[in-house]
């Protein structure tokens, strides 16, 4: 159902006029890419693959890590796998060793969500699978910075 939703978003862009580079694809780590390059592909448009490298995007759609998103700016953006055990990431919630360490270990999650979101000028989607992360419910407190 992801997957569907996301080429839906991808399409419903093109066909208001967006150019296929002003679109872009992110995910919490790279264990997620598959999630991005499905929804892509089904669109039938290739896949431009963020890696920090200076490369020409041409008519592709950049999918990428939400590490990668930072400086970016696309007209859509969609943000997927925002899955519960995905974002925040488990793993690194696993391997701190204290209270302090955890508190920054969600700080710098929410920090990544919110710079993969605010990539978007126009428009925006967030999708994962049930459970969704608990950060999702911060999109829906008034006054939240984003």
């Amino acid at each position: 159902m992801e997957i569907a939703a996301v080429t839906k978003f991808i399409s419903e862009a093109i066909d208001d006029g967006m150019a296929t580079s002003e679109i872009g694809i992110f995910v919490r780590s790279h264990d997620q890419l598959g999630r991005a390059r499905a929804a892509v592909k089904k669109t039938g448009i290739e896949v431009f693959e963020l890696s920090g490298a200076h490369e020409d995007q041409g008519s592709r759609i950049a999918v990428g890590t939400m590490h990668m998103a930072k400086g970016l700016e696309f007209k859509a953006v969609a943000v997927m796998a925002c899955d519960d055990d995905v974002l925040p990431l488990q793993s690194r919630i696993e391997s701190v060793a204290d209270e302090v360490e955890l508190d920054d270990v969600y700080e710098t999650e929410r920090h990544l969500l919110y710079v993969a979101c605010t990539r978007a000028r126009d428009r925006l989607m967030i999708s994962g699978v049930s459970p969704g992360s608990e950060f999702l419910a911060d999109l829906e407190q008034p006054g939240h910075p984003w």
